[in-house]
């Protein structure tokens, strides 16, 4: 009876863990399904009068020169922490001299854009996400749809177009950061002049590295905007909301940025080999 017992049980729980898959699952597309839509509804309004191009130089700033010091910083970190630890690999092999052009090579083709877009994803995503969804909890954007504004095209649209002008800047300004400090580094141990050092950097990049780095950077931030406005703009579950809406950016925004990264690199491939 005891045995019949356990079997039935059993059997329960794994009906219910499937049922809950099967939520999980469900959830899962009909939120993508939301997020197209979202995206889509982002397309028609972006080319509709009237254009806020104040407020999209205005979240541009707040977006991109406010975020500037952070990824500096990372980037400067980020160049020594590289050179200081690929130099004992060159040194075993005797090629201390390709030092600079394999950091260089490393930093913009990949390191750079990923390192800055998931910085800038984690510092501007989680903001826009609580800005937005402390709006909406407070009833701003109702406020904003009953007094004849179209708060998507305000809100929304600003700010998705800050973001995808403003990362291909900073990574720009990253890669060169991070440049700066790998020469730095370099000269802690080897005494490399500075126009070898930038004949060394030059001569290993080429078009086809710099090119894809900073085409990809738009849709890192494209993705970033979009996703922490859409978990911002349609949060409904009240002030528990604002800090789900910005973890939500965080980790969506994250996810996206290496699933762009990964199909970017296999387009790079095939175009380029």
């Amino acid at each position: 009876m005891e045995d019949a017992k356990t079997v039935a049980e059993t059997k329960q729980e794994e009906v219910v863990g499937n049922l809950s898959y099967l939520k999980a699952v469900k959830a899962f597309f009909n939120e993508f399904g939301c997020l197209t839509s979202f995206t889509f509804r982002f397309f028609r309004e972006v080319f509709k009068p009237r254009y806020e191009f104040n407020e999209v130089l205005k979240q541009s700033y707040l977006i991109g020169y406010k975020s500037f010091p952070l990824i500096a910083l990372t980037a400067f970190i980020m160049g020594l922490v590289l050179t200081i630890q690929s130099r004992p690999t060159l040194v075993q092999f005797g090629a201390v001299s390709w030092l600079p052009a394999m950091v260089a090579v490393s930093l913009i083709r990949e390191l750079g854009p990923a390192i800055t877009a998931l910085v800038f994803g984690g510092k501007v995503g989680s903001g826009i996400g609580a800005e937005l969804a402390s709006m909406r909890v407070t009833e701003q954007i109702d406020a904003m749809e009953v007094s004849g504004i179209n708060p998507f095209k305000y809100l929304v649209v600003t700010r998705v177009l800050a973001t995808t002008l403003t990362l291909p800047l900073l990574v720009v300004l990253s890669d060169s950061v991070s440049l700066f400090s790998t020469y730095i580094a370099v000269n802690m141990k080897d005494n490399v002049s500075t126009p070898l050092f930038i004949s060394q950097v030059f001569q290993s990049i080429n078009f086809s590295d710099l090119f894809p780095s900073i085409i990809k950077t738009f849709f890192f931030g494209f993705a970033v905007g979009i996703v922490s406005c859409y978990m911002g703009y349609n949060s409904n579950t009240g002030t528990e909301g604002v800090g789900k809406a910005a973890n939500s950016s965080v980790v969506f925004g994250s996810i996206s940025i290496f699933v762009l990264d990964l199909i970017a690199v296999q387009i790079t491939n095939l175009i380029y080999n």
